[in-house]
């Protein structure tokens, strides 16, 4: 079968090229929709091999993204957009399942690598609807933060799309469109809600975020947003300087799912900064030990950075010995990092002397 690329793209000529030359030929046709570009982005899509064409820019994503999907004439479509690459690993994984497409699956979910440390690995992660049907003329939906609501027929694979921002400054740009959408009488869903409040916190307008992080928790809005609105919820009165509602915010987060380790890592930071370090302890080793969840996943808060802060409370509490082995510990998760190298020093010279094993 057939795979489409539908991309929708304005002032990319910096990003472009790489995204598409990393799809390479996976793709039979690339549809390339441009909103309105003033540099060379669409000029370097056909030399890359894309069928380009021109939408009049609408305030909104998801009219954009459809139109792009209704040009599209493959049994499957993928869309990407132009700061998104596939990894050469990936970019085989992607090609084997091509080879397996048959029609049975409406949509295939793959993991987004949202966000990268500075060795590469990815920090936040997440699996979105990447690879759709045509047939079954899926819609996007929103705005802004727009996204295809797909609930039968799904397979979710181990393949990453890797998102490396570009150098374009967009502050601003999703709350103006939240706010252009308002005043034409959208009104919001739950999933709008939750992305409002994060941009009006992006902008630094944490009292309205707070309040519209509280209004979205008390919706039917998705668990996984509801979980992760409690952690920017804890994140706006951090900002405000009002410790006590920050970790009463962290906490509501355990009426929607067990403890996640990132929530654990936020908790645990609190009591560091009171130098209560039994407390801090607590979290970062429940931290180590949470499960897997489907939802949005934070890999360092999960072993590299719950390993570094236990050493340091550890340190504080005159135990160099498990202060030493939690910061080994640390250092296979990322044997390069500055912070466990230093630490390694440290306590080489601190065991040295008081001649314990290391």
């Amino acid at each position: 079968m057939k795979l489409s690329l539908c991309m929708i793209v304005k002032d990319e000529e910096s990003v472009i090229a790489r995204c598409l030359q990393s799809v390479g030929d996976l793709c039979d046709e690339i549809i390339v929709v441009d909103t309105g570009s003033q540099d060379n982005t669409i000029q370097i899509a056909r030399n890359c091999g894309a069928n380009v064409y021109s939408f009049p820019w609408q305030y909104d994503f998801s009219a954009a993204r459809n139109y792009s999907f209704s040009l599209a004439s493959c049994d499957y479509i993928l869309w990407l957009d132009a700061d998104d690459i596939l990894s050469k690993e990936n970019y085989s994984k992607l090609m084997d399942l091509k080879r397996q497409l048959d029609g049975s699956v409406d949509a295939y979910f793959l993991r987004y690598d949202a966000a990268l440390d500075s060795f590469h690995n990815p920090t936040l992660s997440f699996y979105r609807e990447r690879i759709v049907r045509r047939a079954a003329n899926f819609l996007w939906t929103g705005a802004v933060h727009e996204c295809i609501a797909v609930n039968s027929n799904i397979r979710r694979c181990d393949i990453a799309i890797t998102h490396l921002r570009s150098n374009h400054s967009r502050r601003g740009r999703n709350l103006f469109l939240f706010a252009h959408s308002f005043a034409h009488g959208t009104i919001p869903d739950e999933r709008q809600k939750y992305y409002f409040a994060r941009e009006l916190f992006d902008n630094g307008l944490y009292e309205t975020a707070a309040s519209v992080f509280e209004n979205f928790l008390l919706g039917n809005g998705w668990q996984e947003d509801k979980i992760h609105a409690c952690r920017a919820l804890a994140l706006c009165y951090k900002c405000l300087g009002l410790p006590q509602k920050q970790l009463d915010s962290l906490f509501k987060s355990f009426e929607f799912a067990p403890p996640r380790s990132e929530i654990c890592c936020d908790i645990g930071e609190l009591f560091v900064q009171k130098k209560n370090w039994n407390q801090a302890i607590f979290w970062y080793k429940l931290a180590l030990n949470e499960q897997s969840c489907d939802g949005f996943t934070y890999p360092d808060c999960r072993g590299f950075l719950p390993c570094i802060w236990l050493s340091v409370c550890y340190d504080r509490l005159g135990d160099p010995v498990k202060a030493n082995a939690y910061n080994e510990q640390a250092g296979r998760y990322k044997p390069l990092d500055k912070s466990f190298l230093h630490n390694r020093q440290y306590f080489h010279s601190i065991l040295h002397k008081k001649g314990d094993t290391l």
